[in-house]
């Protein structure tokens, strides 16, 4: 697809990835809403980026429709989603509750789901689109206190599986990106950015990755794209 007047939607666009992402795919002449809970961060990031700011939590179902349709307002046709929004758990399993699940999955799975489900209707519709999920080397292969981060992105790795069964007769394109470890504020309650370091990822490389797979002729798609720092240790 060509970048230039395209209109995308990036959730969690305040920092790290989101925020690089949009900050690519603008310099390349998109079209840019972001979305993110913090009203005063979300509305600071948009001022840099040159994006259209949307105050939404993914996890709330209204938020969600109360982000659609603001973007509609703005650009009436949809592009792109990238569902970039997410929160980290990492806990013992002796140790987890109910509860930590349902903070995870809210955001990183139904939420995920929730606003892919808003973009297929449009999608259907134009017989056109592409969702891009932002997932994690943690579905591939989980580690010790991983079992609510890494099985919410398995479950992002599956449902990515399903939509493109479901959308490729409609010409939607469904590709999931699976970042290794990233020098951002993910995981963080501070919400602070971590100081980037030469041999770690960073946001850039994985918005390289999106804008590359984006930017393959609409006949064909990249269903699972990985990136790995070349040498983190």
């Amino acid at each position: 697809m060509k970048l230039n007047d395209a209109n995308i939607l990036i959730t969690g666009g305040t920092l790290g990835i989101g925020f690089a992402t949009a900050d690519l795919l603008i310099k390349n002449g998109a079209n840019v809403a972001i979305t993110g809970r913090d009203e005063k961060r979300t509305h600071k990031a948009a001022r840099t980026l040159g994006a259209l700011p949307i105050t939404a939590d993914v996890a709330d179902l209204g938020d969600v429709k109360h982000t659609f349709r603001t973007f509609t307002q703005e650009f009436g046709k949809l592009d792109v989603l990238i569902n970039n929004a997410g929160i980290g758990l990492h806990k013992p399993l002796d140790e987890l509750t109910l509860d930590d699940f349902e903070q995870v999955y809210r955001v990183n799975v139904f939420g995920a789901a929730m606003m892919a489900a808003e973009a297929a209707r449009i999608f259907k519709k134009q017989n056109y689109g592409n969702i891009i999920n932002i997932g994690s080397t943690a579905a591939l292969k989980s580690y010790e206190g991983g079992s609510v981060y890494a099985s919410s992105k398995a479950a992002l790795r599956s449902m990515t599986q399903s939509w493109q069964a479901e959308l490729r007769k409609y010409n939607v394109r469904v590709m999931l990106i699976n970042p290794s470890e990233v020098t951002t504020a993910f995981g963080r309650e501070d919400r602070e950015e971590r100081h980037t370091q030469p041999n770690k990822l960073r946001g850039q490389e994985i918005a390289w990755a999106i804008k590359s797979a984006l930017e393959m002729d609409n006949r064909g798609f990249i269903p699972e794209l990985t990136v790995w720092a070349t040498n983190p240790f």
